[in-house]
Protein backbone atom coordinates (compact mmCIF):
# COMPACT_ATOMS: atom_id res chain seq x y z
CA UNK A 1 0.00 0.00 0.00
CA UNK A 2 0.98 3.87 -0.54
CA UNK A 3 -0.73 6.42 -0.30
CA UNK A 4 -0.33 10.19 -0.12
CA UNK A 5 -1.24 12.52 2.75
CA UNK A 6 -1.93 15.91 2.28
CA UNK A 7 -2.38 17.78 5.52
CA UNK A 8 -3.35 21.27 5.99
CA UNK A 9 -1.18 22.36 9.46
CA UNK A 10 -2.02 25.30 11.69
CA UNK A 11 1.00 27.19 11.40
CA UNK A 12 0.61 30.24 13.07
CA UNK A 13 -2.53 32.15 15.19
CA UNK A 14 -4.13 34.50 13.42
CA UNK A 15 -5.32 38.25 14.96
CA UNK A 16 -8.67 39.22 13.23
CA UNK A 17 -9.65 36.85 10.32
CA UNK A 18 -7.39 34.05 9.75
CA UNK A 19 -5.06 34.56 6.00
CA UNK A 20 -3.95 31.79 4.31
CA UNK A 21 -0.72 32.34 6.01
CA UNK A 22 -1.56 30.63 9.40
CA UNK A 23 -1.77 27.50 7.73
CA UNK A 24 0.85 25.19 5.24
CA UNK A 25 0.71 22.06 3.33
CA UNK A 26 2.34 19.50 4.71
CA UNK A 27 2.64 16.02 2.67
CA UNK A 28 3.18 12.43 3.85
CA UNK A 29 3.14 8.82 2.37
CA UNK A 30 0.90 6.62 4.00
CA UNK A 31 2.59 2.98 3.51
CA UNK A 32 1.87 0.44 6.15
CA UNK A 33 -1.13 -0.31 8.75
CA UNK A 34 -0.68 -1.51 12.39
CA UNK A 35 -2.76 -4.34 13.70
CA UNK A 36 -6.20 -2.88 14.47
CA UNK A 37 -5.89 -0.30 12.07
CA UNK A 38 -7.96 1.43 9.50
CA UNK A 39 -7.45 4.12 6.55
CA UNK A 40 -9.92 6.31 5.68
CA UNK A 41 -9.73 8.01 2.04
CA UNK A 42 -11.51 11.42 2.71
CA UNK A 43 -14.17 12.60 0.79
CA UNK A 44 -15.42 15.28 2.37
CA UNK A 45 -14.13 18.45 4.84
CA UNK A 46 -16.50 20.30 6.76
CA UNK A 47 -16.08 23.96 7.71
CA UNK A 48 -17.56 25.17 11.05
CA UNK A 49 -17.23 28.77 12.79
CA UNK A 50 -16.23 27.12 15.76
CA UNK A 51 -12.81 26.38 14.23
CA UNK A 52 -12.27 30.14 14.65
CA UNK A 53 -12.07 30.05 18.26
CA UNK A 54 -9.65 26.63 17.89
CA UNK A 55 -7.34 28.63 16.35
CA UNK A 56 -6.48 31.28 19.39
CA UNK A 57 -4.40 29.69 22.27
CA UNK A 58 -6.56 30.45 25.45
CA UNK A 59 -8.62 28.72 27.92
CA UNK A 60 -11.85 27.74 26.54
CA UNK A 61 -14.16 25.04 26.28
CA UNK A 62 -12.19 22.70 23.99
CA UNK A 63 -8.05 22.33 23.79
CA UNK A 64 -6.97 24.49 21.38
CA UNK A 65 -5.29 23.69 17.83
CA UNK A 66 -1.64 22.62 18.12
CA UNK A 67 0.73 24.65 16.01
CA UNK A 68 2.31 22.07 13.83
CA UNK A 69 -0.57 19.58 13.86
CA UNK A 70 -3.83 19.00 11.27
CA UNK A 71 -6.54 22.04 11.82
CA UNK A 72 -9.18 20.40 13.70
CA UNK A 73 -11.55 19.18 11.97
CA UNK A 74 -14.68 16.48 11.01
CA UNK A 75 -14.23 14.74 7.80
CA UNK A 76 -16.22 11.36 6.36
CA UNK A 77 -14.79 8.99 4.02
CA UNK A 78 -14.54 5.66 3.02
CA UNK A 79 -12.62 3.06 4.50
CA UNK A 80 -10.09 1.60 1.64
CA UNK A 81 -7.37 -0.10 3.65
CA UNK A 82 -8.54 -2.29 6.99
CA UNK A 83 -6.47 -4.35 9.68
CA UNK A 84 -9.59 -4.51 11.66
CA UNK A 85 -12.02 -7.24 12.62
CA UNK A 86 -14.34 -3.99 13.40
CA UNK A 87 -14.56 -2.07 9.51
CA UNK A 88 -14.14 -3.52 6.01
CA UNK A 89 -13.26 -2.10 2.92
CA UNK A 90 -15.54 0.17 1.45
CA UNK A 91 -17.39 1.21 4.90
CA UNK A 92 -18.40 4.81 5.96
CA UNK A 93 -16.52 6.96 8.50
CA UNK A 94 -17.25 10.05 10.03
CA UNK A 95 -13.76 10.98 11.58
CA UNK A 96 -12.56 14.32 13.93
CA UNK A 97 -9.23 14.41 12.97
CA UNK A 98 -8.43 17.18 11.28
CA UNK A 99 -7.63 18.93 7.80
CA UNK A 100 -5.97 15.78 5.99
CA UNK A 101 -6.89 13.89 2.81
CA UNK A 102 -6.45 10.39 4.78
CA UNK A 103 -6.76 9.21 7.91
CA UNK A 104 -4.97 5.92 9.44
CA UNK A 105 -6.71 5.79 12.81
CA UNK A 106 -7.56 2.78 15.26
CA UNK A 107 -10.67 1.17 14.49
CA UNK A 108 -11.45 1.91 18.58
CA UNK A 109 -10.73 5.55 18.68
CA UNK A 110 -13.85 7.75 19.84
CA UNK A 111 -13.41 10.41 17.13
CA UNK A 112 -14.14 7.58 15.01
CA UNK A 113 -18.41 7.03 14.17
CA UNK A 114 -19.41 4.24 11.44
CA UNK A 115 -21.85 5.99 9.02
CA UNK A 116 -25.72 4.04 8.55
CA UNK A 117 -26.49 2.83 5.13
CA UNK A 118 -29.01 5.08 3.95
CA UNK A 119 -30.37 7.12 0.82
CA UNK A 120 -28.98 10.18 2.76
CA UNK A 121 -26.03 11.53 0.89
CA UNK A 122 -22.33 11.02 2.42
CA UNK A 123 -22.30 14.75 2.38
CA UNK A 124 -25.34 15.06 4.96
CA UNK A 125 -23.51 12.84 8.11
CA UNK A 126 -21.19 16.63 8.38
CA UNK A 127 -24.17 18.49 8.28
CA UNK A 128 -27.84 18.09 8.98
CA UNK A 129 -27.67 14.43 10.13
CA UNK A 130 -24.09 14.93 11.83
CA UNK A 131 -22.65 17.49 14.20
CA UNK A 132 -24.22 20.61 13.59
CA UNK A 133 -27.70 18.61 13.10
CA UNK A 134 -26.80 16.99 16.74
CA UNK A 135 -25.95 20.18 17.84
CA UNK A 136 -29.57 21.66 16.63
CA UNK A 137 -31.78 19.03 18.60
CA UNK A 138 -30.17 18.74 22.32
CA UNK A 139 -29.30 22.56 22.49
CA UNK A 140 -33.08 22.77 21.35
CA UNK A 141 -34.67 20.03 23.10
CA UNK A 142 -32.54 19.98 26.41
CA UNK A 143 -31.51 23.85 26.96
CA UNK A 144 -34.60 25.39 24.98
CA UNK A 145 -37.32 22.61 26.26
CA UNK A 146 -39.87 23.89 23.59
CA UNK A 147 -43.88 23.74 24.15
CA UNK A 148 -46.20 24.18 21.60
CA UNK A 149 -47.33 27.53 20.80
CA UNK A 150 -44.16 29.05 22.42
CA UNK A 151 -42.53 31.65 20.30
CA UNK A 152 -38.78 30.84 19.15
CA UNK A 153 -36.42 32.78 17.35
CA UNK A 154 -32.97 31.40 16.14
CA UNK A 155 -30.49 33.38 14.85
CA UNK A 156 -28.19 32.38 11.40
CA UNK A 157 -31.36 30.52 10.77
CA UNK A 158 -30.21 29.61 7.06
CA UNK A 159 -26.80 28.13 8.43
CA UNK A 160 -26.49 24.38 9.35
CA UNK A 161 -27.95 24.38 12.58
CA UNK A 162 -30.67 27.24 12.61
CA UNK A 163 -32.14 25.12 10.09
CA UNK A 164 -32.66 22.30 11.85
CA UNK A 165 -33.32 24.22 14.97
CA UNK A 166 -36.52 26.10 13.42
CA UNK A 167 -37.88 23.27 11.78
CA UNK A 168 -37.94 20.86 14.28
CA UNK A 169 -39.35 23.40 16.77
CA UNK A 170 -42.32 23.69 13.90
CA UNK A 171 -42.60 19.97 13.92
CA UNK A 172 -42.89 20.61 18.21
CA UNK A 173 -45.91 23.16 17.41
CA UNK A 174 -43.85 26.09 18.29
CA UNK A 175 -44.43 29.62 16.18
CA UNK A 176 -40.81 30.21 14.74
CA UNK A 177 -39.35 33.36 13.52
CA UNK A 178 -35.86 32.96 11.96
CA UNK A 179 -33.07 35.88 11.50
CA UNK A 180 -30.65 35.55 8.51
CA UNK A 181 -28.76 38.17 6.65
CA UNK A 182 -30.18 38.73 2.69
CA UNK A 183 -33.80 38.29 0.81
CA UNK A 184 -32.39 35.08 -0.42
CA UNK A 185 -31.57 33.52 2.90
CA UNK A 186 -34.87 35.15 4.40
CA UNK A 187 -36.95 33.60 1.46
CA UNK A 188 -35.56 30.29 1.39
CA UNK A 189 -36.21 30.08 5.45
CA UNK A 190 -39.82 31.14 5.19
CA UNK A 191 -40.88 29.71 1.73
CA UNK A 192 -39.02 25.90 1.52
CA UNK A 193 -38.54 25.58 5.40
CA UNK A 194 -41.52 27.00 6.29
CA UNK A 195 -40.88 28.99 9.22
CA UNK A 196 -43.14 31.42 10.54
CA UNK A 197 -41.28 34.47 9.71
CA UNK A 198 -38.02 35.18 8.44
CA UNK A 199 -35.96 38.86 9.59
CA UNK A 200 -33.49 40.33 7.63
CA UNK A 201 -30.87 41.67 10.07
CA UNK A 202 -29.66 43.17 6.91
CA UNK A 203 -32.63 45.18 6.24
CA UNK A 204 -31.73 47.64 9.03
CA UNK A 205 -35.07 47.44 10.76
CA UNK A 206 -33.58 45.00 12.98
CA UNK A 207 -35.18 46.17 16.15
CA UNK A 208 -39.07 46.75 14.56
CA UNK A 209 -39.21 43.64 12.21
CA UNK A 210 -38.36 41.35 14.75
CA UNK A 211 -40.80 42.80 17.32
CA UNK A 212 -43.41 42.41 14.88
CA UNK A 213 -42.68 39.18 14.08
CA UNK A 214 -42.92 38.32 17.72
CA UNK A 215 -46.32 39.60 18.97
CA UNK A 216 -46.45 37.43 22.05
CA UNK A 217 -42.80 38.10 22.64
CA UNK A 218 -39.63 35.40 22.93
CA UNK A 219 -39.70 31.87 24.68
CA UNK A 220 -36.88 30.53 23.30
CA UNK A 221 -33.91 32.64 21.57
CA UNK A 222 -31.03 29.63 20.06
CA UNK A 223 -28.32 31.92 19.88
CA UNK A 224 -25.56 31.35 17.01
CA UNK A 225 -24.53 35.20 16.53
CA UNK A 226 -24.58 37.34 19.54
CA UNK A 227 -23.89 41.76 18.94
CA UNK A 228 -26.45 43.35 17.89
CA UNK A 229 -29.08 40.83 16.97
CA UNK A 230 -28.67 39.28 20.73
CA UNK A 231 -29.80 43.00 22.04
CA UNK A 232 -32.30 43.26 19.67
CA UNK A 233 -33.69 40.08 20.89
CA UNK A 234 -33.21 40.68 24.69
CA UNK A 235 -36.45 43.42 25.56
CA UNK A 236 -38.91 40.74 23.60
CA UNK A 237 -37.53 37.96 26.08
CA UNK A 238 -41.08 36.45 28.34
CA UNK A 239 -40.61 35.75 31.88
CA UNK A 240 -39.55 32.17 31.88
CA UNK A 241 -37.47 32.53 28.31
CA UNK A 242 -34.54 30.30 28.15
CA UNK A 243 -31.48 30.55 25.78
CA UNK A 244 -29.50 28.05 24.55
CA UNK A 245 -26.42 29.49 23.58
CA UNK A 246 -24.57 27.65 20.68
CA UNK A 247 -21.76 30.38 19.95
CA UNK A 248 -21.55 33.76 18.90
CA UNK A 249 -19.93 34.09 15.29
CA UNK A 250 -20.20 37.92 14.87
CA UNK A 251 -17.76 38.15 17.35
CA UNK A 252 -15.18 34.88 16.76
CA UNK A 253 -12.44 37.25 14.94
CA UNK A 254 -12.03 39.90 18.38
CA UNK A 255 -8.58 39.85 19.44
CA UNK A 256 -9.70 40.17 23.25
CA UNK A 257 -13.05 38.60 24.10
CA UNK A 258 -12.38 40.08 27.51
CA UNK A 259 -13.49 43.67 26.16
CA UNK A 260 -16.42 42.45 24.32
CA UNK A 261 -19.76 42.45 25.24
CA UNK A 262 -20.75 38.96 25.02
CA UNK A 263 -24.44 37.40 25.17
CA UNK A 264 -23.53 36.34 29.05
CA UNK A 265 -23.32 40.14 29.28
CA UNK A 266 -26.30 41.40 27.63
CA UNK A 267 -28.87 38.17 28.60
CA UNK A 268 -27.37 38.17 32.71
CA UNK A 269 -28.28 42.26 32.67
CA UNK A 270 -32.03 41.49 32.25
CA UNK A 271 -34.23 41.89 35.20
CA UNK A 272 -35.71 38.59 35.10
CA UNK A 273 -32.72 37.12 33.57
CA UNK A 274 -33.70 34.50 31.30
CA UNK A 275 -32.60 30.65 31.75
CA UNK A 276 -29.40 30.62 29.55
CA UNK A 277 -26.10 28.49 29.23
CA UNK A 278 -23.44 27.91 27.21
CA UNK A 279 -24.01 23.83 25.52
CA UNK A 280 -21.17 22.13 23.46
CA UNK A 281 -23.09 18.76 21.84
CA UNK A 282 -20.54 16.35 23.45
CA UNK A 283 -22.57 16.75 26.72
CA UNK A 284 -24.94 13.93 25.08
CA UNK A 285 -22.64 12.26 23.16
CA UNK A 286 -24.26 8.62 24.46
CA UNK A 287 -27.28 9.57 22.93
CA UNK A 288 -25.97 10.97 19.55
CA UNK A 289 -27.48 7.92 17.47
CA UNK A 290 -30.91 8.66 18.80
CA UNK A 291 -30.35 12.18 17.37
CA UNK A 292 -29.02 11.20 13.83
CA UNK A 293 -31.99 8.50 13.15
CA UNK A 294 -34.18 10.97 14.27
CA UNK A 295 -33.28 13.57 11.88
CA UNK A 296 -33.03 10.90 9.21
CA UNK A 297 -35.78 9.65 9.60
CA UNK A 298 -37.47 13.76 9.07
CA UNK A 299 -35.39 14.02 5.81
CA UNK A 300 -36.29 10.36 4.39
CA UNK A 301 -40.06 11.64 4.80
CA UNK A 302 -39.29 14.46 2.90
CA UNK A 303 -40.16 16.54 6.65
CA UNK A 304 -37.00 18.21 7.19
CA UNK A 305 -34.81 19.94 4.24
CA UNK A 306 -31.37 21.78 4.26
CA UNK A 307 -29.43 23.46 1.91
CA UNK A 308 -25.55 22.66 1.44
CA UNK A 309 -22.40 24.83 -0.10
CA UNK A 310 -19.92 21.91 -1.49
CA UNK A 311 -16.60 23.65 -2.34
CA UNK A 312 -14.10 21.62 -4.70
CA UNK A 313 -10.77 21.25 -4.02
CA UNK A 314 -8.49 20.61 -0.23
CA UNK A 315 -6.77 23.78 -0.76
CA UNK A 316 -9.93 25.91 -0.65
CA UNK A 317 -10.67 25.09 2.81
CA UNK A 318 -9.07 28.20 4.41
CA UNK A 319 -10.99 30.51 2.17
CA UNK A 320 -14.07 28.60 3.08
CA UNK A 321 -13.44 29.44 6.38
CA UNK A 322 -13.63 32.70 5.91
CA UNK A 323 -16.87 33.07 3.97
CA UNK A 324 -18.44 31.17 7.05
CA UNK A 325 -16.86 33.85 9.54
CA UNK A 326 -18.60 36.41 7.09
CA UNK A 327 -21.81 34.80 6.08
CA UNK A 328 -21.00 34.26 2.35
CA UNK A 329 -21.88 30.36 2.64
CA UNK A 330 -25.08 29.46 2.07
CA UNK A 331 -26.29 26.46 4.44
CA UNK A 332 -23.61 23.63 5.40
CA UNK A 333 -20.41 24.46 3.91
CA UNK A 334 -18.09 21.75 2.65
CA UNK A 335 -15.01 21.15 1.12
CA UNK A 336 -15.07 18.27 -1.55
CA UNK A 337 -11.52 16.36 -1.56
Amino acid sequence: MKYKNTQLLLDKRPKGMPEDDCWKINNEMITSLEDNEILIEVKYLSIDPYMRGRMNDGSSYAEPAKIGEPMTGETVGVVVETNSNLYAIGDKVCAHKGWQTYIKAKDTDPALFKVPESNIPLSTYLGTVGMPGRTAYFGLNRVGKPQPGETLVVSAASGAVGTVVGQLARSYGCHVVGIAGGPEKCSYVKDILKFDECVDYKAGNLEEDLKNACEKGIDIYFENVGGAVTRAVAPLLNEGARVPICGFISQYNVEDMSKMETPFHVLGALDPKPEHRFFVVTEWMSEWGKATNEISKLILEEKLFYKETITKGFQNAPQALRDVLTGKNFGKQLIEI
